[in-house]
């Protein structure tokens, strides 16, 4: 299955008085994209937490900003699972200006799967492992 791919226009909110997107921003449209893999997975984040009792905190992020993006551009935002580990999942990220064509981020996240209720890491469901692994880098 190729990376999940999903789109954004950028918001008043999103930018800073030069109307450019104040790079912070650009960690929020990673986290939307990656939330929107996972519903297009068949999985909302109120699911896992029912079902699993689990979280996901961050625990590593990185961004390189390539470009700047203002208000109105329409950004494409790509998801790939660059690596999956017992207790942890590695997200790609890449941002890119749908009319340019233009990459204007890209980077990644290192997400820890964790017990609500213990609040420590745990491995990772199987089912949504199997799940994951279509959208692995390959």
């Amino acid at each position: 299955m190729p990376p999940f791919k999903t789109t954004y226009r950028v918001s008043w909110v999103d930018t800073d008085a030069a109307q450019v997107v104040h790079f912070s921003n650009y960690f929020r449209f990673f986290e939307r994209a990656e939330e929107e893999m996972y519903q297009q997975l068949g999985f909302t984040f109120d699911d896992i937490i029912r079902k699993y009792d689990l979280w996901f905190p961050r625990v590593e992020a990185f961004c390189k900003f390539r470009a700047p993006s203002k208000y109105g551009d329409v950004l494409e935002i790509t998801v790939v699972v660059a690596d999956i580990m017992e207790k942890a999942v590695k997200y790609r990220f890449a941002a890119v200006n749908k009319v340019s064509g233009q990459l204007v981020a890209e980077g990644y996240m290192v997400v820890v799967v964790a017990d609500k209720k213990l609040g420590k890491a745990v491995n990772l469901p199987r089912e949504l492992m199997e799940k994951l692994m279509l959208h692995r880098e390959s």
